[in-house]
């Protein structure tokens, strides 16, 4: 997406929201919804990525462009490069802040208000409520809305296949889904 937004610019308007899979995962371990809820644990660190959730709110609040700055590294430390990121620790999240130009000392000052969890569920609940079940779902302007399971396309591709997913999943729903056999896929994507 950060390929295709700066492809795009002011063009594409991309609004991110908190979905919790470990909230997700625990209903469906229960069978039934609870009243547990991840966002009102005690100790954000004790979550999958609770942690996480809270610090990306705390980036909106120093802007867009610091949240866009943010979000982008936080997912290449997690899942790019030599290492992955915890999504629950704490100084790591903030390192990552600080490296991409964020105020950290306000971010961590941030990450303690009440209210970004309540955004956090306020966020997820609403999307099970609209029948999300996981991340990414993206929500069109049209109201359509579709989850999007995928490898990282070449950087000469990205804006490509993103019109090609917009084109079958915004404009198309009539598809309910499409998925590979597996295996062979994701044959010859990882080669």
């Amino acid at each position: 997406m950060d390929k295709v937004k700066r492809a795009y610019g002011d063009d594409l308007s991309i609004t991110w929201r908190s979905f919790s899979l470990e909230q997700n995962a625990h209903n469906l371990k229960e069978g039934s919804e609870s009243d547990w809820k991840v966002w009102d644990q005690d100790d954000p660190s004790q979550g999958r990525s609770l942690l996480a959730q809270i610090a990306a709110e705390a980036a909106k609040r120093q802007g867009d462009d610091a949240h866009a700055a943010f979000h982008l590294a936080l997912l290449v430390a997690r899942h790019g490069g030599e290492g992955r990121l915890a999504l629950n620790d704490e100084e790591a999240i903030l390192e990552v802040a600080a490296n991409v130009g964020l105020d950290a000392g306000r971010m961590r000052e941030d990450m303690k208000d009440p209210e970004l969890r309540r955004i956090i569920g306020e966020d997820h609940e609403a999307a099970i409520s609209e029948g999300i079940f996981g991340t990414p779902t993206y929500i069109f302007d049209n109201g359509n809305m579709a989850y999007l399971k995928a490898f990282i396309p070449e950087d000469e591709d990205a804006v490509a296949a993103f019109e090609h997913y917009i084109a079958i999943a915004s404009h198309r729903n009539y598809f309910g889904e499409i998925k590979r056999p597996q295996p062979p896929w994701p044959k010859g994507v990882l080669d």
